[in-house]
């Protein structure tokens, strides 16, 4: 079955489910696209195993973003999950342009949308919302950096405005970034960590995948100065 091969389930049990989805799929339906969305294709896996499945979406990543996302089996379990979600700890990565000097940082501004749906910074705590993004360098050379990153907050595009804020935006983001290579044909953000305490069981879940092998190839392959 192509649907069930295409969909990469890191952890399922009862009450949860959790896919490392692919960079170029929306997490949802749109006006525009109302099939081809991870939703759809872990709803038809349930639906393929127990007609009377549900599926419940928790939170989402933006379409060109890859890595984990967590799924709910019952509406109870989706709101206790969302109505803890400020506890989940949440990690990525992000191979961003050019050498980032600060080693370890933290970015903190208030996000504000504007109508063509694009986030940017303000300084003003009235017209935005606080938003906070921390992060550590794993890899580097002249061309590229690469950020492991943890997100205290979850704003929409947070992490790729932020980065373009500092001056090194996310390698392949169309939408922000300055830098106009795209060498994977993606952007490259990946969702790598999700820790949260289990809603029903109450067990600490540690669920984490692997830094996308292009990533660290970018990263690490040696560039001449220019």
């Amino acid at each position: 079955m192509k649907k069930k091969e295409k969909l990469k389930i890191v952890y399922e049990d009862k009450d949860i489910l959790i896919v490392n989805k692919k960079s170029g799929m929306l997490t949802v339906s749109t006006d525009k696209e109302k099939e081809r969305t991870l939703f759809h294709e872990v709803l038809t896996f349930q639906k393929q195993k127990n007609k009377n499945n549900k599926i419940f979406i928790v939170h989402r990543l933006d379409k060109d973003t890859s890595g984990l996302v967590l799924f709910a089996k019952s509406e109870k379990v989706k709101r206790l999950l969302q109505d803890n979600w400020d506890l989940v700890e949440r990690e990525y990565v992000a191979l961003v342009n050019g050498r980032v000097k600060k080693q370890k940082d933290s970015i903190k501004s208030y996000l504000m949308e504007i109508k063509t749906l694009l986030v940017y910074s303000t300084k003003d705590s009235k017209k935005g919302k606080f938003a906070q993004t921390d992060y550590e360098v794993l890899e580097q050379n002249n061309e590229y950096s690469l950020l492991k990153i943890s997100i205290k907050t979850g704003r929409k595009n947070q992490i790729r405005v932020h980065l373009n804020d500092i001056g090194h935006s996310i390698v392949g983001d169309k939408k922000y970034g300055k830098i106009k290579k795209d060498p994977l044909r993606r952007m490259c953000l990946h969702a790598t960590k999700l820790e949260f305490v289990h809603p029903v069981t109450k067990k600490n879940m540690l669920i984490e995948v692997d830094i996308p092998k292009e990533f660290i190839f970018l990263s690490n392959k040696k560039v001449p100065n220019k």
